[in-house]
């Protein structure tokens, strides 16, 4: 399993790196976009629905998707702006306040039309964090997807090693306490660093110590979807690794909040508008 996950690593990761250093804005919006529709088929089968439901699901997902990135003049280029900030803000705050609550009540929704709404937004949300983060600058995407990779290894390893209270055993009797605080040992050493080399004010760890926190409850927010679905990964399009959301859970809980404080500036403008 080990073996799988590196070798599927050592060929995702430079083709990854390339699209995002290499690709213009509008193709690498569209890739992303082909990822999550992906992620997209996933959530389908993990809330229950059929083939042709889950059909629908993706497909809807691709007409948001395209809509929300293909502008038809300046004055629509502006309401979809304003959209793209205010979802990214929504999820935010949706992984922040209320998903902690809902997995410390240890059971999903169970009405089909919400999770449809929760897949759309955890979804849609992450691909325009990935899409807007990387236009100011693309070192910042892969500063904070390195943060979640770092804080998911470390978890692993910590875990395995040490790993003797569980985190949270009815959701996903893997992981422990321990896994934790070796995830966020990992990360704050990883945030000293950054500080050191770039000159970069210390207040940026207690950042990436939320971001690891987030990256545990998108990880046990996953898990708690694929219980309640009777499934052990979401699917198996990555070898070694499960499905596409298995990879990318922690990401989908930390994207939108850090893509809030790098345009933190633009919300601001954003409510002055409003008011």
């Amino acid at each position: 399993m080990l073996k799988a996950r590196i070798l599927t690593s050592i060929v995702l990761v430079p083709l990854f790196l390339a699209a995002l250093f290499l690709l213009p804005p509008l193709f690498w919006s569209l890739l992303m976009l082909g990822v999550i529709a992906i992620g997209a088929w996933e959530w389908g089968g993990m809330i229950k629905l059929k083939r042709v439901a889950r059909q629908t699901f993706v497909a809807a997902t691709l007409v948001i998707g395209i809509a929300i990135i293909m502008p038809i003049n300046l004055e629509i280029a502006l309401l979809q702006r304003q959209v793209v900030l205010f979802a990214i803000l929504i999820a935010a705050v949706f992984w922040v306040l209320v998903i902690p609550v809902w997995l410390s009540i240890h059971r999903p929704a169970n009405k089909l039309f919400v999770n449809i709404l929760i897949g759309w937004l955890i979804l849609l949300a992450t691909w325009l964090s990935l899409v807007i983060i990387p236009l100011k600058n693309p070192w910042v995407l892969l500063g904070v997807m390195a943060t979640v990779w770092i804080a998911d290894s470390a978890a692993y390893f910590a875990g395995k090693r040490f790993g003797r209270h569980k985190l949270a055993s009815s959701i996903s009797p893997g992981k422990t306490w321990e896994g934790v605080m070796g995830a966020c040992l990992a990360v704050s050493l990883y945030g000293l660093i950054l500080c050191q080399t770039y000159h970069i004010d210390m207040i940026l760890i207690p950042g990436l110590l939320i971001l690891t926190f987030l990256s545990v409850i998108g990880d046990l927010f996953e898990s708690l979807m694929k219980r309640n679905a009777g499934i052990k990964d979401s699917g198996r399009i990555l070898p070694g690794h499960g499905g596409l959301l298995d990879r990318i859970d922690g990401l989908t809980a930390s994207l939108p909040l850090a893509a809030v404080f790098i345009y933190l500036t633009d919300y601001y403008e954003l409510w002055m508008q409003l008011k």
